[in-house]
């Protein structure tokens, strides 16, 4: 059986598509990424920032509510019912033995005229707490962007470690080929071959530790980033200097601080939910006072029970006419007792607001904090960097001098390769420092205020 056009067709647009995707997975396999284009991919896809966006969303509807709240509300009623054996008359209150029917129709209408501003107060409440919804899920997208930076320096790390381990390996193997020579020169024992064949394969393990570490770290790097589809990413090394001005050498809790409470968002919700709550506050209190409404009804009906002189029911476009009227007046409702309900969720919403300071003031000791050991760090980690940059120096002066001494005899493997491992050590060390700084002082300009993550746009 020979395929119809229309399949030719679907398979054709399939087919394409198939390509297109296959394409654009390539692509994305083949670019190079930079740190902003992680973060910026991992904002984009990420779902746990999906549900914080809902909330936004959901405070933004309740907040928009609150203002309709304002407008009248109006109702159009409608009923229709038979009456059997006796009953009322709707029409004028008599008793009535026979079966009859009735349909009434009213429209309703009614607006708060007082209400102790508690509407009012419900839109600022909500505008209160929709605006911390919108500073909760920034919170969340810087957090989002320090994990990612973090992997991302982890991958440049183990980066670093790999290309010192195969550095290792690759010593060990040009030792391993010159002891092999002297052997077959008969100049070294067989016992001299066996120890740097051991020297060597300890540096290929080393060379697949690094290699698995840094596979992993690339794993969770693409973890973060929610990416699927790809084996391995590939990143743009960074550069990095590390260097100390004399204004970063002033760098102080104490004004990191301050910057940092104007604009940090989980610091700024907080603020805003006290002020919610106190709103709250304010409505449960207008909650005890008098309440005044202007209300209003236009209404008319049919009754089978109104008849005309000649013993006739009255049409229901006559009634519909005749029996019409309308209601204009004010409602006045004061509270007395409802149990004392209203007064403890008064003290109820006394303790909500007790506790959104309590919180904000628990935000602004763990910011402190954060702050306080970042500056520590800070400052540590410079003096360790002038540190390890001395042991490289010096660590690589003995390796040459043990290498040499190694070459003439003098030595065997086993101290040249505690010379050796010294000297890696201390390489990784050194690494593992200036990733450290970057990260340190990518924080602290964060938290000063500088443009580190370009999010909000």
């Amino acid at each position: 059986m020979f395929p119809t056009i229309k399949n030719l067709k679907v398979n054709f647009q399939i087919i394409i598509l198939m390509i297109v995707l296959s394409m654009s997975q390539t692509i994305i396999s083949q670019k190079t990424w930079t740190l902003d284009d992680c973060i910026a991919y991992a904002l984009e896809h990420n779902l746990q920032l999906n549900d914080f966006e809902f909330n936004t969303e959901s405070s933004y509807e309740t907040y928009k509510q609150s203002k309709r709240s304002l407008l009248p509300s109006i109702v159009f009623k409608s009923d229709y019912g038979i009456r059997f054996g006796r009953s009322v008359d709707p029409n004028d209150n008599s008793i009535s033995n026979t079966e009859f029917f009735a349909n009434t129709y009213s429209i309703e209408g009614s607006i708060d005229l007082f209400q102790s501003f508690q509407k009012l107060n419900a839109i600022k409440a909500s505008r209160f707490i929709h605006n911390a919804t919108q500073e909760e899920t920034l919170q969340q997208k810087y957090l989002l962007a320090f994990r990612v930076m973090q992997a991302f320096y982890d991958i440049q790390f183990f980066k670093g470690a790999l290309k010192i381990a195969n550095e290792q390996e690759g010593i060990s193997q040009s030792n391993y080929k010159l002891i092999k020579k002297q052997v077959e020169l008969g100049l070294m024992a067989g016992a001299d071959l066996y120890e740097a064949e051991s020297i060597l394969l300890s540096d290929k393990l080393g060379v697949t530790q690094a290699n698995n570490q840094l596979v992993a770290a690339k794993i969770a790097l693409m973890q973060e980033m929610n990416i699927k589809g790809l084996n391995d990413i590939l990143l743009q090394d960074e550069i990095i200097n590390v260097t100390q001005t004399s204004e970063t050498s002033k760098i102080q809790s104490d004004s990191v601080y301050v910057e940092a409470k104007k604009f940090i968002p989980i610091i700024k919700a907080g603020e805003l939910r006290v002020k919610g709550a106190q709103k709250q506050l304010a409505i449960e209190r207008g909650k005890l006072y008098p309440s005044l409404s202007l209300f209003g009804q236009y209404g008319t009906g049919y009754f089978e029970t109104i008849v005309d002189n000649a013993g006739e029911v009255v049409s229901f476009k006559d009634q519909f006419s005749d029996n019409a009227f309308q209601v204009v007046g004010l409602s006045l409702n004061i509270p007395i007792t409802d149990g004392w309900s209203g007064r403890s969720r008064l003290k109820q919403q006394k303790i909500a607001v007790l506790r959104a300071k309590n919180d904000l003031a628990t935000q602004e000791q763990q910011l402190y904090q954060t702050i306080q050991d970042l500056v520590q760090e800070y400052y540590a980690l410079h003096a360790e960097y002038k540190q390890t940059s001395k042991n490289i120096e010096v660590q690589n002066l003995a390796f040459d001098i043990a290498q040499k001494r190694y070459e003439k005899g003098i030595i065997n493997a086993i101290e040249l390769f505690t010379a050796k491992s010294l000297l890696a050590t201390a390489q990784n060390q050194n690494l593992q420092v200036k990733l450290k700084i970057d990260v340190n002082q990518s924080t602290l300009d964060f938290y000063r205020g500088l443009p580190v993550f370009d999010i909000e746009n």
